[in-house]
């Protein structure tokens, strides 16, 4: 369980956070020489916001509603210091409390994700996710429409996936290999022993001991899990919970439903999922991020 007092620390990409889609379509089409002038050129511009800003600017807000620093948000960015000014001018324009940074000239920027203590990493590129999931950081790749702006004042709501997510895959494999009878029979036999942690359990462990920090008053987070379990299946994510001491506000166990529709009913800023069905379909609607962890990630 993380302490009390450590920032919860998140690691955005530059694309993630802007919308960089002309800049690297120049990069495509010409080269790096090329979109470095064009970012020189146009650093002046304000960039609109990317899939995380929403996520970002709700996450940030914490800080002045709690009247003291609870998170940090880190850039994370394969642009070098030079390209990279653009982004900083629209950090700024945007009133967005980012100082700290890691342009990488090229590089994937993972490698500094440990060493700035982040509980999480959010990018487009889905490589970059899948070496921070490799390194024991929650990590997701982010899918989605870039939505109009929103009240920095409203709850940040964040839903999660159970298995392979904020749990193990030790019953996701259950399901692959031998089935729904089987899985339902094993979880059911399984019910008072524990499931072990997946990639998010640590960053939902931070997000609970923040909502405790608003006791007696309005949390500004929200949490749903959101899973295609049912009953029997629901009682070992119940006593896991209870054992782990983590509170989520809202548990909807579908029974294999689509999960689209709950997630806009919830008001999902961002869902976390490792299958990509559940993401290409939630995406129209809001922020999806693919976790790329467990047993239907591993042949890809």
């Amino acid at each position: 369980m993380n302490s009390p007092d450590r920032l919860l620390t998140v690691a955005i990409s530059s694309r993630a956070l802007f919308d960089l889609d002309d800049s690297n379509n120049v990069y495509e089409r010409e080269g790096l020489e090329a979109y470095r002038q064009y970012q020189i050129d146009h650093e002046d511009d304000v960039l609109e916001p990317g899939e995380a800003f929403h996520f970002v600017t709700k996450l940030l807000n914490i800080n002045g509603l709690l009247g003291k620093p609870r998170v940090e948000v880190i850039l994370l960015s394969r642009n070098s210091a030079d390209t990279g000014l653009r982004i900083f001018n629209s950090i700024k324009a945007h009133e967005l409390a980012i100082t700290r940074a890691a342009f990488c000239g090229g590089e994937s920027p993972y490698r500094y994700i440990q060493a700035f203590g982040c509980s999480l990493f959010l990018s487009t590129r889905p490589d970059d996710v899948a070496h921070a999931l490799e390194h024991g950081v929650a990590a997701a790749t982010l899918l989605g429409r870039r939505a109009g702006p929103r009240s920095a004042g409203e709850d940040l709501r964040l839903a999660f996936d159970g298995d392979s997510v904020v749990f193990s895959d030790e019953a996701e494999q259950i399901y692959q290999e031998r089935g729904l009878d089987a899985f339902s029979a094993t979880e059911a036999a399984s019910a008072a022993r524990p499931l072990e942690g997946g990639p998010f359990k640590d960053f939902l462990a931070a997000l609970h001991l923040l909502q405790r920090e608003f006791a007696g008053q309005h949390s500004p987070i929200r949490t749903a899990l959101v899973t295609a379990r049912g009953a029997p299946a629901h009682e070992r994510v119940i006593r896991t919970l209870r054992a782990w001491d983590i509170r989520l506000d809202e548990s909807l166990f579908l029974g294999g439903m689509d999960k689209t529709e709950f997630l806009r009913a919830f008001g999902a800023d961002v869902f976390f999922d490792d299958q990509s069905q559940h993401c290409e379909r939630a995406r129209v609607h809001l922020t999806a991020g693919h976790v790329p962890h467990g047993i239907v990630n591993r042949d890809k």
